[in-house]
């Protein structure tokens, strides 16, 4: 095991590099922990493999308005707050 020794170092210092070590640590972490943002628009493909189910089921999802499509020429796509929005809670 090795040993560090502070030499000339007094213990506000220490307390200060330590804090800086932490709030960057913590900073890191919470730039990568932030949810994506409402007004991302998903594709048919992004849709159904966050619900790990068939591209049928998604058009079938539309079809009976349970979902709200949006298109810019062929391309179909759907707003991410529109998507959390239609899940309902179940009751146990």
């Amino acid at each position: 095991m090795s040993q560090i020794q502070f030499i000339s170092v007094t213990p506000q210092q220490l307390k200060e590099e330590i804090n800086k070590g932490v709030q960057e640590v913590l900073k890191n972490f919470f730039e990568k922990l932030t949810p994506k943002q409402p007004n991302e628009y998903l594709t048919r493909q992004e849709v159904a493999d966050m619900f790990k189910v068939d591209i049928s089921t998604v058009h079938n999802w539309c079809k009976s308005g349970k979902l709200k499509p949006y298109g810019i020429g062929a391309r179909v796509y759907f707003l991410r707050a529109d998507i959390d929005n239609c899940l309902i809670p179940l009751n146990n």
